[in-house]
């Protein structure tokens, strides 16, 4: 048991996929594992522990925004060996050609500030997949759903007011915007275990095209498929 986890040794399994969403984890638990159990609801964070195809898998909410992804990423690595973690989320696209329910595989993720960003100092940290859960990804997705591979911005404001950035980031290519990718891989970079982001489209910068809230769980079922395949690839 950590501070934020109340699950007990053994309770975790190597493999966790992290929605932002706890209510997301119960609904991707009830669906694709057999036998899920509650692991954790401290905080109303709630983690279930199940098998999906005879892999054990953990589905653990990890809240909104770096800072909290960091609190449950840390306490999964070093208080309970968790050695695969793939963000499952959310993001809203920067591009044109990204469409509503497309799939994003994030190779990289720019940043302006991240937990870990005093840590740096005056580096500018380069937060990046793991390759072979992002290669894996990309196999599992063909026949799934329209998936696109490439940078991603990672933002620590929700309401951001800096369109200017956004249209940099545009420029430059960044295919989409989320909360939590970016600490996620520096995370796994510094206690050596695999990360991923799997994302998908849920509403438009520049049209303004957004998902329906009852249409977002039936629309991430692709992204979760592509998620546990990738691990067990």
């Amino acid at each position: 048991m950590s501070f934020h986890i109340g699950a007990t040794p053994g309770d975790i399994a190597e493999t966790v996929l992290l929605p932002g969403d706890p209510y997301r984890a119960r609904w991707a638990a009830q669906k694709f594992l057999e036998d899920p159990v509650l692991v954790n609801e401290v905080r109303g964070m709630l983690g279930y522990t199940g098998t999906w195809k005879g892999h054990r898998v953990t589905i653990h909410g990890s809240g909104m925004g770096m800072p909290s992804l960091s609190i449950y990423a840390n306490e999964l690595i070093k208080e309970f060996g968790a050695k695969t973690l793939i963000r499952i989320g959310s993001a809203g696209a920067l591009q044109p050609h990204l469409k509503l329910r497309d799939v994003v595989l994030a190779m990289s993720s720019a940043t302006t500030h991240t937990p870990s960003s005093t840590i740096f100092r005056e580096m500018n940290f380069a937060p990046t997949a793991d390759f072979g859960l992002l290669s894996a990804a990309y196999a599992a997705a063909k026949g799934r759903a329209t998936t696109h591979v490439g940078m991603i911005h990672s933002s620590d404001t929700f309401y951001d007011e800096r369109p200017d950035l956004n249209d940099q980031l545009q420029r430059h290519g960044c295919l989409c915007v989320e909360m939590e990718a970016a600490e996620l891989y520096t995370l796994a970079a510094r206690h050596g275990v695999r990360a991923l982001a799997v994302l998908t489209i849920s509403d438009h910068i520049l049209t303004h095209e957004a998902l329906p809230a009852q249409d977002r769980e039936t629309s991430f079922a692709a992204m979760i498929e592509i998620a546990l395949e990738a691990a067990f690839a």
